[in-house]
């Protein structure tokens, strides 16, 4: 092994590589927008943009596992037997979650409808294009492999706020397709950070727990799946998103401290 091919600062280069892998695939996923091209066509290209961070980290893999295989090391995050406690607490958290944002748009709705998928094939539909999208394309590099790496040097908690941050971050062009503006455009990304970092503190938890790739892209599915199936102010959503995501990582972070709070050298016992 060739020591001195290594990346010094592999979780860095990732970052970098994915924003600028992600511009111009935002690009084509707008002008196939503008264009007027076939629904399927503009979610085909939505979904490719959203793997971006596998290109990058794939990119890179080399460079930061010399003489390991991409494909075996993505492999062996799917291959640790997933705990039934682990899936069914996540499942109940953002079901309890999804039903409470629920209940607060239910009251202050007078459509018809608070729901976004008017059929169980829209359902199936909108399941499979987010299934596809955010969490299979962007948990394999941020969650497998930097949020794991991180973990090395720093707690769980720290771990996640830094890749939480950059997470968010890195959908920033997609902030300014929403429409909003000045202090509506502020709250939007301010709500959206908070829910973004929550919700990764929630996944480096659970992940933790249950060494598989199935436990983020579960949460994950679950997040964008919930807030894109009811219909209401986008802020609103996002809002109480925020707050009900924010209470949920406080409260794991209360019931169970050395989970999230304990420091790098027990990590680097367990990444040894």
């Amino acid at each position: 092994m060739n020591r001195e091919k290594k990346l010094k600062n592999p979780v860095a280069s990732f970052i970098l590589l994915t924003n600028i892998i992600f511009l111009p695939l935002f690009f084509l996923v707008g002008a196939v927008k503008l264009l007027g091209f076939p629904a399927w066509v503009f979610d085909v290209t939505l979904c490719i943009s959203a793997w971006s961070s596998t290109f990058a980290f794939g990119a890179l893999f080399k460079k930061i596992y010399p003489g390991q295989s991409f494909i075996q090391f993505v492999k062996d995050k799917f291959k640790n037997k997933l705990k039934f406690s682990v899936i069914f607490t996540v499942s109940m958290i953002q079901a309890f979650i999804f039903l409470m944002i629920l209940f607060f748009v239910s009251n202050n709705s007078e459509a018809d409808s608070i729901f976004t998928t008017p059929s169980w094939g829209m359902l199936i539909y909108y399941f499979l294009k987010n299934l596809l999208s955010g969490p299979l394309g962007e948990e394999i590099g941020w969650r497998s492999f930097a949020l794991m790496e991180l973990q090395k040097k720093y707690s769980p908690l720290k771990a996640s706020i830094i890749i939480g941050f950059w997470w968010g971050i890195w959908h920033f062009p997609i902030w300014f397709t929403t429409g909003y503006t000045g202090m509506d455009l502020i709250k939007y990304i301010l709500f959206f950070m908070i829910a973004i970092i929550s919700t990764t503190i929630i996944i480096t938890t659970f992940y933790n727990l249950n060494q598989n790739l199935t436990i983020p892209i579960t949460i994950h599915l679950f997040f964008n799946l919930f807030i894109g199936l009811i219909k209401g102010n986008l802020i609103d959503l996002i809002m109480y998103n925020a707050i009900l995501y924010i209470i949920a990582a406080v409260l794991i972070i209360v019931i169970n401290p050395k989970k999230v709070l304990y420091g790098k050298k027990k990590m680097q016992i367990l990444f040894k």
